[in-house]
């Protein structure tokens, strides 16, 4: 199987490793971010079945436009992957800058809407998948999650009324919901603190991207008669947090 494939936030981490991947399989790969330099050192490493696109998904012209213009040869998209996202900070909701919060959703939530939306009909008429990214978060709620985990669970709920509403049309949708995976995503949520993303994974085994990557493979290449609605993973040294207490002295 082989076909176009568009990703988001292909610069780094589940993004730069699924583009990869997919090159590697036969497929044409059309990379989005906003950091252009990294696109064209992926470009120079991929050669000519990787397309890079630098946008900012937030914005909707630049959305369209950037779609819009896609050369011959990669506007029939037969899988988008919603890949970009962010979350910033750890700390607890009263600390945490407004700006973070509205940066999280226009990412996570209206970026992915931007994309989704214009590229419906080309995936409906080539009976293509929609693999979203999503997170354990949209699940099991922690200190500190508050926003990214809410972002995560629309994405969820997103992917599972997106597929009803495609019922008949032969179009996928699937929700991927990873656990720990050591990525430039934790610098980025830490400000860039090198030793705090170190301590987060020590002795853990985390999920790596290659690992990703290789899960979005296996989604794409089910027969057309199976839908995965959701795929959530852990490393096997991740489990599930305990309720939290308030102990009154």
């Amino acid at each position: 199987m082989s076909g176009t494939i568009l990703i988001t936030g292909a610069t780094s981490g589940f993004g730069q490793a699924t583009a990869q991947r997919f090159v590697k399989e036969g497929w044409k790969v059309i990379g989005t971010g906003r950091r252009a330099e990294r696109l064209e050192a992926l470009s120079a490493e991929l050669g000519s079945a990787f397309h890079g696109v630098a946008f900012d998904i937030t914005d909707e012209e630049a959305t369209k436009k950037a779609l819009a213009g896609l050369p011959d040869g990669f506007r029939d998209i037969d899988i988008l992957v919603n890949n970009a996202g962010l979350a910033l900070g750890t700390a607890p909701a009263p600390q945490v800058p407004l700006k973070d919060w509205q940066t999280m959703v226009d990412t996570n939530i209206t970026g992915l809407l931007n994309v989704t939306h214009h590229l419906l009909p080309t995936l409906i008429e080539r009976k293509g998948i929609v693999i979203n990214l999503s997170s354990v978060a949209a699940h099991y709620p922690y200190l500190g999650g508050n926003v990214y985990g809410g972002t995560k669970a629309f994405l969820r709920q997103f992917s599972l009324g997106l597929r009803s509403d495609l019922h008949g049309k032969g179009v996928r949708v699937t929700s991927i919901e990873p656990g720990m995976c050591e990525t430039e995503f934790t610098l980025v949520r830490t400000g860039g603190n090198q030793e705090a993303s170190d301590n987060l994974y020590k002795g853990v085994n985390p999920i790596t991207a290659d690992d990703i990557a290789n899960t979005i493979h296996w989604v794409a290449s089910q027969p057309k008669h199976i839908n995965i609605n959701s795929l959530e993973l852990m490393p096997v040294n991740q489990s599930f947090a305990g309720f939290q207490v308030y102990r009154e002295s």
